[in-house]
This record gives C-alpha cells, structure tokens and sequence, in this order.
C-alpha cells in the first residue's frame, strides 16, 4: 500500500513539472509596431513568471509593459534586450503583456517570449498525516530536478540569444564591410579618372604653348 501511495506521488509530482502551464512562442515586431499577449490566472497571489529576448533587429531592444485585470500598470520599462522576471499577480484575471518598437523607424525585431505560471505542485499531493520519509525525499528529488531544469533551459536560452545576436553582428558587420569595399573601389575609380583628366589637360596646354 505505501509503495503504491509512494509511486501515485512520484507521478503526480513528475506530471506537474513537465505539464506546468507555460507558453512559449517566437514572434516578429515591426518597426513602430506594438503586440500584446494575455495569460489568464484563476487564482488569486498567483505567481506569474516570464521570459523574454530579442534575438535580432536594431540595437536587440524593445519596450514592454504589463497591465492588471484592474487597467493598473504592474511592470513597464523601456529599452530592454532581455529579461528573466516573476511577479506576484495579486489579483484573478486576464494579465496583459505588451511589447512596442516603436522607437524603431525601419528595423524589425525578432522577439522570443515565454509566460509560465509558478504552480506549487505540492499543494495538489494528497494530504496523509503519515507520508513516508521516503514520499518526501522523492517529492524534494523532483523539485531539485525541476530547478536544475529550469536553469539548464535558461542557459540554453541565453546561449541562443548571444548566438542569435552575434551572427546579426557578423552580417552587420559583413555587409558594411562590402559597402564600404565598393564605396572604396569606386573611390578609386574616380581618383584615377581624375587623375587622367588632369594629365591629359595638363599635355593639351603644353602643346597649345609650344605651337
């Protein structure tokens, strides 16, 4: 009977860290273009957590804002390329998160964007005034898995976003290069044209005085 108790903890605990309620998506933002997505909360003092980076676009910033089910504003800041927050959604609603690029004239912006509500899987265990010690060493077992998940992911994370935007430098940087490589050659071109024209009319008054 314990183990069975034992192994209906396990699974419950393993289906609450890889079901949790997050979204994830990848979205463009066009220049002087804003966009906003919505999380739902059911609760109250539930704790909302969420990502984001631009990957490519300008100078990799956005602003953002977060609005309460009240209109409040929660959270706003401007020219940012990345963040990693949670806060405390103190009231049940609709969650407004809002990305503009708006100081942006032309260039587009690739966005990665993820909402993830901090659900305590703890809280949906069935309650048993004599939980084995071993019920509690695989439920803290599965919350260090969780965390070490969870930060293996933000690491593979960062590392796409620095990937991500260091190739956008070497494109840059490229097609800078290749311009400037033509201005330079036409430069030339122009220098040397010059350069006849001033021999040619500099040998034509030469003859013009010696006839």
């Amino acid at each position: 009977m314990i183990q069975i108790k034992i192994i209906a903890v396990l699974v419950l605990a393993l289906f609450f860290v890889v079901f949790s309620d997050a979204s994830a998506l990848t979205f463009v933002l066009g220049a002087q273009e804003k966009s906003c997505y919505y999380v739902l909360t059911e609760e109250p003092e539930v704790y909302v957590g969420y990502y984001f980076a631009v990957q490519s676009g300008g100078s990799f910033d956005v602003d953002y804002t977060i609005m309460g089910p009240d209109g409040k504003v929660v959270i706003s800041k401007e020219k940012q390329r990345q963040g990693d927050w949670i806060f405390k959604a103190d009231l049940p609603g609709e969650y407004e998160f809002c990305f503009a690029n708006e100081m942006s004239t032309f260039a587009e912006k690739v966005v990665d964007f993820e909402i993830k509500l901090e659900n305590d899987f703890k809280a949906h265990l069935p309650e048993s005034p004599n939980q084995p010690a071993s019920v509690e060493g695989m439920v803290s077992s599965v919350e260090n898995i969780d965390s070490k998940l969870n930060n293996l992911i933000r690491t593979l994370q960062y590392y796409k976003t620095r990937n991500n935007r260091n190739q956008s430098t070497v494109r840059s940087t490229e097609s800078r290069i290749f311009w400037f490589s033509i201005l330079e050659v036409l430069l030339m071109c122009g220098m040397a044209g010059l350069q006849v024209a001033v021999v040619h009319l500099f040998f034509n008054g030469s003859r013009k005085q010696l006839v």
